[in-house]
């Protein structure tokens, strides 16, 4: 069983940064692929980046491609997501979730944190 707790949302400007950071308990923490999601209001949970178990492969949506960054520190079973040069369509709450299978997509996930929201203004 793992829990996950996001923190570190909050409100913006456009073109400022804020840092994601997602607390999981549980041993089995480095065992899992870790992602990032995120809901606007009125719309599915989109794919916004993802981080294998051992942290060496990456993947972001190329919405946000060159602004955030996934990454992950296993001694202290935590993973970031570091977003700059934030716009207002960036606007969401977002979830980190894990899974042995995650990758792209919600459902390849076994568990979510319980969301966190940005709001960037323009």
């Amino acid at each position: 069983q793992v829990q996950l707790v996001g923190s570190g949302g909050g409100l913006v400007q456009a073109g400022g940064s804020l840092r994601l950071s997602c607390a999981a308990s549980g041993r089995t923490f480095r065992s899992y692929a870790m992602g990032w999601f995120r809901q606007a209001p009125g719309k599915e949970h989109e794919f916004v980046a993802a981080i294998n178990w051992s942290g060496d492969m990456t993947d972001h949506a190329d919405s946000v491609k060159g602004r955030f960054t996934i990454s992950r520190d296993s001694a202290r079973n935590t993973v970031y997501l570091q977003m700059n040069s934030l716009k207002p369509e960036d606007t969401a709450v977002y979830y980190c979730a894990a899974g042995f299978r995650g990758w792209h997509h919600w459902g390849e996930y076994d568990y979510w944190g319980q969301g966190t929201q940005v709001t960037v203004s323009s």
